[in-house]
């Protein structure tokens, strides 16, 4: 895989990754940008201890543009965008809009007249994955060359920013679809690097150290090993991988897709895990958008050890869900789920694994 860093007009990194050992990437954006100048901030929830970034600028940012003016495609004549180039395989580059950013000023505090709440610079980074030129495409309609070039690529951002200064952890994820929230139609994954760790891994890291104190071993390893040989959750198994419908799914459309050796992060993964990976992958999103023949809105979550804290009692493993609950329903997260964080799925595990096993 050829790498091939550039910059944007506004100074963000642009940084292209090619199958081709002898690509060109010298295309230089044209566009008249102002200066980056991001202004988030970090503060602290006193209730429940959690981080909330608070980014006012990205009101601003591109809402649902027609697909003429996609600014994911590549550039063309007359029609520069944030690919300078006119074709790519993956390209990776800074957010223009970035909920965190390494250049935020700013000292840590407290909020104006609220001593209990820490605030501080929302410093990290925010990177665009697009992983294909085709505006109509989608994940699931790559080859498996593709998509395993994904992985390296998901695996080198890991690599670089979880180095950058006050990051803690990385995140990479893909958000599919307009009922999900997406506000840019092409195909394309996201990257975070968050100045703390989340408050999900953290109650998940709390929780596989209360499981091995009890048991003595992992608990994603144990639930692994149980869902292999029960079977009637398990959706895809491979030598690598094994894809499943979690026992308790919050989601009514819900997979894990689970390593079967215990990895902190996407860096860890041998050559033959990440080439299973993208076969089993590409499996598991093109029985997602048989479940009810049309394309799936879903979000794609890769949980990854942080970059400090807690590598040995984590498991990498990505979670699939979606929120519609049948062909023509969406699950809107209403009073239980979003103020008790109480979650009541309308369909059981075991009928989703069964549908999508067919």
């Amino acid at each position: 895989m050829k790498r091939t860093a550039g910059h944007l007009a506004d100074g963000r990194e642009i940084i292209y990754f090619d199958t081709d050992p002898v690509a060109a990437r010298t295309a230089e954006d044209t566009r008249d940008l102002p200066p980056q100048a991001p202004a988030s901030e970090v503060r602290r929830d006193p209730l429940t201890g959690e981080w909330v970034a608070i980014a006012a600028h990205r009101q601003t940012r591109t809402y649902k543009p027609p697909a003429e003016l996609c600014p994911l495609c590549p550039s063309t004549p007359g029609r520069p965008t944030e690919i300078p180039e006119s074709d790519y395989d993956v390209v990776v580059f800074e957010n223009q809009f970035p909920s965190f950013a390494q250049e935020v000023p700013g000292e840590p505090s407290t909020v104006e007249g609220m001593p209990m709440v820490p605030s501080a610079p929302a410093r990290g980074r925010c990177e665009v994955v697009c992983f294909t030129a085709d505006h109509n495409s989608s994940f699931a309609a790559l080859s498996p060359e593709r998509a395993r070039t994904v992985v390296d690529v998901w695996a080198d951002r890991t690599a670089e920013i979880g180095a950058a200064p006050g990051v803690e952890q990385v995140f990479c994820f893909e958000n599919r679809g307009e009922e999900i929230g997406v506000t840019l139609h092409h195909p394309h994954g996201q990257i975070y690097g968050y100045p703390f760790v989340t408050p999900k891994t953290e109650r998940m890291l709390r929780t596989a150290e209360e499981y091995r104190a009890r048991h003595g071993g992992h608990v994603l390893g144990d639930v692994l090993a149980a869902e292999r040989a029960d079977g009637r959750r398990v959706v895809v198994e491979s030598e690598h991988w094994t894809a499943f419908v979690p026992a308790a799914a919050r989601w009514p459309v819900e997979v894990h897709v689970v390593p079967h050796r215990q990895v902190p992060d996407i860096p860890a993964l041998t050559d033959a895990e990440r080439d299973d990976f993208a076969v089993t992958y590409l499996d598991v999103l093109r029985r997602l958008d048989g479940l009810y023949e049309r394309p799936l809105p879903y979000i794609a979550a890769w949980h990854q050890a942080p970059v400090r804290t807690g590598r040995d009692l984590s498991w990498l493993h990505l979670q699939v869900f979606s929120i519609r609950r049948s062909a023509d329903k969406l699950k809107y997260l209403a009073g239980s789920e979003s103020g008790m964080a109480v979650w009541v799925n309308d369909v059981t595990p075991e009928q989703i694994a069964d549908r999508l096993r067919r």
